[in-house]
């Protein structure tokens, strides 16, 4: 696991190899969204994954980070194991952090 407990709303960097089928690829940046609670006791950590080459879509939430625009993906969330955090690339705007909050509390409640 990374060197520091991840908070919700960092954002680390994420190796996802191996994936299968329509997984998100690569090392990428990823938000954390488990509640702080989880990310102290446990090995495994929920991130959302952020795009720069997304279309717009119902659950992908628009963002900047570190000067480029792009998209949190909401439908790609994943628990992952704490060794795939790379590492702490710094963390999203309270206001982003919310509104991908919302998208998932919306996602989960159909």
């Amino acid at each position: 696991m990374a060197l520091v407990t991840p908070r919700r709303g960092d954002v680390f960097l994420v190796d996802f190899s191996p994936t299968r089928g329509s997984e998100i690829r690569k090392t990428r940046p990823c938000v954390v969204v488990s509640p702080d609670e989880l990310n102290l006791h446990l090995r495994t950590v929920i991130v959302a994954p952020l795009t720069t080459g997304s279309h717009p879509y119902p659950y992908r939430i628009p963002c900047r980070f570190t000067g480029k625009s792009g998209h949190v993906v909401a439908d790609q969330v994943r628990t992952i194991d704490g060794e795939r955090l790379v590492r702490r690339l710094g963390s999203l705007q309270p206001a982003t952090l919310e509104r991908v909050l919302v998208v998932l509390r919306e996602m989960f409640a159909k």
